[in-house]
């Protein structure tokens, strides 16, 4: 019964923002704010897959910008060389990066701490000189262009190309894996994880299997990734070897860490957050990377659960202080 009313309540907030979000762009009539706001979603829900990984593993990945920019790939040579319409082409896409990720993921998550993170740097730097060595397939450095069919899932590709519109779909789209990786957590399956997480050993004894909880958990987190990259893909028609590039993966991280990953709702604050100190500062110095370091450390060191944690820990305090008086 409790656990119903959870789901309840999530459902509502669910609806309720995605309301919100579906009204902002009727309120914000600036073109490039739209535009800013619809590339801070989409960093968002790539921030989610990381963090996810981190919260539920308890692994650090520094290749997961690998299955953000083979996304975008993936739409492009599946409509040249199988014919495949956009939409189909995205399911086809998100569901071979679960199956490789799964793959992949039952031989690196037996390896613990910075090994694992090395092995995911290298994967992703791999799949980053593939893509851009291959010009035949790939167009090189210089990218490819993603041409989309008239319709995808049943919506005008026009509208995938539009900030206003575009923002809509993003948004609904964050808060969806928002709502499901929610679900996730709360259940038995995320309980596990988490006990994993804390003492493999002891849950080995236990009598529960642990590779594959914990690849289920980096398939999971590399499809939210690519799905993120799809977005990215559709809405800039457009994808090149930097999307691929270590460097993303390392920001993904730096924004879930900002956040905080004890709670969702922290990697969506910690993605707005870098993405919108690295708009603003890249504007006016070029030493903005030095500036986002020190609010990092600055957070670690004050509120080492994040800002989320910190302000949801000032929240308790406040509260406590009413209850007091």
């Amino acid at each position: 019964m409790k656990y119903s009313m959870q789901i309840f309540r999530a459902a509502a907030l669910v609806v309720a923002a995605g309301a919100v979000g579906a009204c902002l762009p009727l309120l914000i009539t600036s073109a490039n704010v739209l535009s800013l706001m619809t590339q801070a979603v989409i960093y968002a829900i790539g921030t989610l897959g990381v963090g996810f990984l981190l919260r539920q593993n308890g692994h650090v990945s520094f290749g997961h910008a690998a299955y953000y920019g083979l996304s975008g790939y993936g739409i492009v040579l599946c409509s040249k060389f199988l014919g495949l319409t956009t939409g189909p082409a995205i399911l086809l896409v998100i569901s071979l990066t679960g199956l490789f990720a799964f793959v992949v993921g039952l031989v690196i998550v037996r390896t613990p701490g910075i090994a694992f993170a090395m092995i995911t740097l290298a994967i992703g730097q791999v799949f980053y000189i593939l893509m851009a060595k291959a010009r035949g397939f790939t167009g090189g450095v210089d990218g490819l262009v993603v041409e989309m069919s008239e319709k995808i899932f049943g919506l005008s590709s026009n509208l995938f190309g539009k900030p206003g519109s575009m923002f809509v779909v993003c948004w609904l789209t964050l808060v969806l894996v928002v709502f499901l990786l929610s679900l996730l957590i709360r259940s038995r399956f995320g309980a596990l994880t988490e006990a994993i997480r804390e003492n493999e050993e002891r849950a080995r004894f236990i009598g529960y299997k642990t590779v594959v909880p914990r690849a289920a958990i980096y398939t999971v987190s590399a499809m939210v990734c690519a799905l993120a990259g799809t977005l990215s893909s559709l809405y800039s028609a457009f994808v090149s070897p930097d999307s691929l590039h270590w460097s993303l993966s390392g920001s993904l991280l730096v924004a879930s860490l900002l956040g905080g990953t004890s709670l969702l709702s922290g990697t969506v604050i910690g993605a707005a957050v870098y993405f919108l100190l690295k708009d603003v500062l890249s504007e006016v110095t070029t030493h903005w990377m030095s500036i986002i370091g020190v609010c990092l450390i600055a957070v670690i060191v004050f509120w080492p659960e994040g800002i989320a944690g910190g302000l949801s820990r000032g929240a308790r305090k406040l509260r406590a202080l009413a209850g007091r008086s």
